[in-house]
């Protein structure tokens, strides 16, 4: 089992940056992977970026690729989101989660945590 729980989310102006943290706890928090997803009203939940904690995969969707960057912190059990140039079609609520323990980062992603808004104004 692993809870998550999502900060770091407001308003920010098309351009700004933005960094999401989401806080992990578990007995087994290690042994999962870690992911970043987000949902705007009307539109389906889109993979944003998913690491493993020691970082040697990321994935990254195309819609984000090159101006956002995951990082995990494997002593603190956090995980990070950059967001940079951030845009109004980057706006949604913005959701940390994680697979079973052991599985890839290309598994589903059974825990969530609650969300976190990120608007972007232009």
């Amino acid at each position: 089992q692993v809870q998550l729980v999502e900060s770091g989310g407001g308003l920010v102006q098309a351009g700004g940056s933005l960094r999401l943290s989401c806080a992990a706890s578990g007995r087994t928090v290690s042994r999962h992977t870690m992911g970043w997803f987000r949902q705007a009203p009307g539109k389906e939940r889109e993979r944003v970026a998913a690491t493993n904690w020691s970082g040697t995969t990321t994935y990254y969707a195309p819609s984000v690729k090159g101006r956002f960057t995951i990082s995990a912190d494997s002593a603190k059990s956090l995980v990070y989101l950059q967001m940079t140039n951030l845009q109004p079609d980057d706006t949604a609520v913005y959701y940390c989660a994680s697979t079973r323990a052991g599985h890839s980062l290309f598994s589903t992603y059974d825990y969530w945590g609650q969300g976190t808004q990120v608007t972007v104004s232009s």
